[in-house]
């Protein structure tokens, strides 16, 4: 017998103590009850058969000696090489059975020990996610370490689970069939660690699951104290593993009697092989068994290493066909579970392709709302609904929902009056409520009235989850509409109070902010002081809620009372502090708050006092476009209403540099501010001429070639503004502005016809702009425009055509004497 080929497996006897098996050998070296470091060799024991612990062979010292007596190869082998072997030290031998636990009873051999074989050349390291690959320790001489233990470094190292060590497993299972009275050996393939790996960096199938989706923890290795409940478990999983129905059964009902909940017992579970025991389970016709099984893999499943290693030994894909089953409990349980598992996109993904999310969409449908039904029906529902809420993080699942007939009966549910059934499908609600195809159901099935009467509920759990599918659904105008017509602004306004409750808070302040983009339902948020509220909340508070309370106010304070509302309130200096955040999100919230507030002279005093101008300017900085365009919208008001602005603006050293060079940004909406700033900056001569000689003009020109009409009325806006210094006019004449500002003309806003027309009457004022004019059709546009009722807009059309018309008489005159 080879040394290579004796393998050492680890098991447990009662006490709590281990044996080691010799495979293929029919031995046991097992350690005695007193703890001496000799090894006991049980040969001859029939297969099949309960262990006997008699004595019925020789007792050898260790692994050594045993092997030494029945090898001669060994023999041989040993003399090639020098080892020394030492007792080992009390600490030690503890270590050694902590170790055991890690690696789930994974079997190891001997060889495995001594020398790197050609297959695990290619295998990379279990030790840690460093990378580093597993390597014999061949210090045992100088270290004095025995041949059966591990080096101390690894300690220092986390180890990798059990089921990322070996490609395959097979766990055998004497479980008896109806159909077939046979006993089944049930075999569960595992994933190579590199399939698992990119599995796990799978493209994310929403946009928003990215920073959502859950990423498992590699467990650091605990301590050698381990408690009483995991040597418990690990007990019991031998009965798991090896008995019969009657037998395992007994042993699920037992470890059900732990405490479940506590990771100790979770990753018991786990470590000792039970897991994919418990899967096998399911995959048998024994329903006692399926039932027990799935109420332990239900609570284990809270635990996310417990989650992913579920998902990689293909349990997901049995609880989906377990969805079939005529028992409804069964059918529940593994719902359930389900919900628990499916919080990370890859298992997600498995239950959409394995036909899972049909199934729970029928489950739904399994009973109609108003129909008599048991507290199991409810039940039913309830599990699937959980289920589907789970799902729902993932685009290509909300759009399997929509398929599968999910949302006719969301409305459906939606009416009834159990709490724990409206909690995940108002949760799923909120989830699918990212999709214009389900804001629209939303509203054509009715669901918003409901939505709103659920924010008066009890239960505040239900109140976030309406608020915040509330605040998704406000994205559309007719949906806010709707919760004004059903009177849902009101109980908004009113859960402001529960500010102890964050989630909810941010739920609802996101609502509000959303329901506010509409001016009437901003009226009535001035009957109910929700302004006055919302003030308060500027201090203490988590970014989330510090997001949509800002934005709520940047909507309000459009409207000329609530400027003065924010005001009185002292809400101005809380709200120019918060330009110095660094959540980008946030700051273009702030950016429009504080261009709101300086509508009014009054605040922008304050908000000048308070350096906000300055701290404004230098978020042009700012790498986010976003935010950059947020800032460039709130200084046209600051510069419009401030003081000696023209001083000011000149203050800021490179001030002026700095929004010049924007115009070479690519972001259209970034672009359209800068040039609605340097409109207002413009009406000081002296900082035009310094952004005159920034290159203004020729920056300017450049965009001149543009369809989009925002663009286009700021633009011409600048461009008018520009003129009125020096030889620019000239300029835009000879960079090609004027024939494009022409075309403007032919556009339907009334406001582009507007800025287009000031722009044209300066530029008019060189000679040879009149002739690109003439050429390109604007005096017929432009005698349209001489009858408009706005003033502004017919000055200018007729101002450019009276230049034009005095440049064709002095040309006549010139030609004709």
């Amino acid at each position: 017998m080879g040394a290579a080929s004796v393998r050492l497996h680890r098991g447990l006897l009662p006490g709590g103590s281990f044996c080691y098996s010799l495979g293929g050998h029919g031995g046991r070296v097992c350690p005695p009850a007193q703890g001496a470091f000799t090894r006991r060799i049980l040969l001859g024991q029939p297969k099949g058969k309960d262990i006997d612990y008699e004595r019925k062979s020789d007792l050898y010292k260790d692994i050594v000696t045993f092997l030494r007596g029945r090898s001669p190869r060994f023999v041989e082998n040993m003399a090639k090489q020098e080892y020394s072997f030492s007792k080992e030290p009390a600490h030690e031998k503890n270590n050694q059975h902590v170790e055991g636990a890690e690696i789930s009873g994974q079997s190891k051999s001997l060889h495995d020990l001594t020398e790197k074989t050609e297959c695990e050349k290619g295998k990379s390291s279990s030790a840690g996610p460093t990378g580093h690959r597993l390597k014999p320790y061949m210090k045992w001489k100088s270290s004095g370490l025995s041949a059966s233990q591990r080096p101390r470094s690894s300690d220092k190292a986390p180890k990798k689970d059990s089921e990322e060590e070996r490609k395959s497993r097979t766990v055998p299972l004497n479980t008896k069939k109806k159909a077939s009275g046979k006993s089944k050996t049930v075999k569960i393939q595992e994933n190579s660690k590199c399939k698992a790996s990119s599995s796990l960096e799978d493209v994310s199938e929403s946009s928003s699951e990215a920073d959502e989706d859950e990423q498992p923890i590699r467990r650091q290795e605990g301590s050698t104290d381990l408690s009483a409940e995991y040597w418990g478990i690990q007990k019991l999983a031998k009965y798991v593993k090896g008995g019969d129905p009657t037998a395992t059964l007994i042993a699920l009902c037992s470890m059900r009697d732990f405490n479940l909940s506590e990771e100790t017992c979770q990753l018991a579970i786990k470590d000792t092989g039970c897991l994919e025991v418990l899967i096998n389970l399911l995959d048998t016709e024994e329903i006692k068994c399926q039932t027990g099984s799935l109420k332990i893999l239900k609570e284990i499943s809270q635990n996310i290493l417990i989650r992913h290693a579920i998902a990689d030994l293909g349990g997901l894909e049995i609880m989906v066909k377990i969805l079939d089953s005529p028992d409804n409990n069964l059918k529940c349980l593994a719902a359930e579970t389900i919900a628990n598992v499916a919080r990370f996109k890859r298992a997600r993904k498995t239950v959409r392709q394995h036909g899972g999310i049909k199934r729970l969409v029928e489950l739904l449908e399994s009973i109609s709302v108003g129909s008599s039904y048991q507290a199991k029906d409810t039940e039913t529902v309830r599990c699937a609904a959980l289920a589907l809420w789970s799902c729902s993080k993932s685009t290509k699942n909300k759009k399997a929902i929509r398929k599968a007939g999910g949302i006719p009966l969301l409305a459906r549910w939606l009416k009834c009056s159990h709490t724990d059934i409206l909690i995940p499908i108002v949760g799923m609600l909120q989830e699918c409520a990212s999709e214009p195809s389900y804001r629209l159901a939303i509203r054509t099935e009715g669901m918003i009235e409901n939505l709103v009467k659920n924010l008066s509920s009890e239960h505040e759990e239900l109140q976030m989850h309406c608020a915040s599918a509330i605040f998704k659904c406000a994205e559309d105008e007719e949906i806010r509409d709707l919760v004004r017509k059903h009177e849902g602004l009101q109980p908004l306004s009113v859960l402001l109070d529960k500010s102890e409750n964050k989630q909810l808070l941010a739920a609802v302040t996101g609502a509000i902010w959303k329901c506010a983009i509409s001016r009437e339902n901003v009226l009535k948020f001035q009957e109910y002081k929700t302004i006055e509220t919302l003030v308060t909340l500027l201090t203490d508070q988590p970014e989330e809620v510090l997001i949509n309370v800002i934005g709520a106010l940047g909507e309000c304070c459009q409207e000329e009372e609530n400027r003065e509302a924010i005001r009185r309130c002292g809400g101005i200096a809380p709200i120019v502090k918060l330009l110095t955040a660094t959540n980008q999100a946030l700051l273009v919230n702030v950016n429009k708050a504080v261009g709101g507030c300086a509508m009014e002279p009054e605040n922008m005093a304050i908000i000048d006092s308070l350096d906000g101008v300055r701290l404004l300017w230098s978020l042009l900085k700012n790498p986010n476009p976003d935010v950059q365009a947020s800032a460039a919208w709130a200084l046209c008001p600051c510069v419009e209403n401030a003081k000696n602005s023209g001083e000011m603006v000149r203050s800021f050293v490179g001030g002026l540099e700095l929004i010049v060079n924007l115009l070479k940004s690519k972001d259209k909406e970034v672009l359209t501010s800068v040039c609605a700033a340097i409109s207002h900056i413009a009406k000081d001569q002296e900082n035009l001429a310094v952004m005159t000689d920034h290159g203004v003009v020729p920056l300017l020109s450049k965009l001149a070639n543009t369809n989009n009409n925002k663009l286009r009325r700021h633009l011409a806006e600048a461009i008018a503004h520009c003129c009125k210094w020096g030889s620019n006019r000239v300029a835009f004449g000879e960079t090609k502005a004027v024939a494009p500002l022409a075309r403007y003309l032919k556009a339907k806003d009334p406001l582009v016809h507007r800025a287009t027309a000031l722009a044209l009457y300066q530029l008019s004022e060189d000679p040879n702009n009149c002739v690109i004019m003439h050429e390109n059709g604007v005096v017929k546009l432009l005698l349209a425009m001489v009858g408009s009722t706005d003033d502004t807009l017919q000055e200018a059309a007729a101002g450019c055509i009276a230049n034009i018309r005095r440049l064709a008489l002095a040309t006549e005159k010139a030609k004709y004497g």
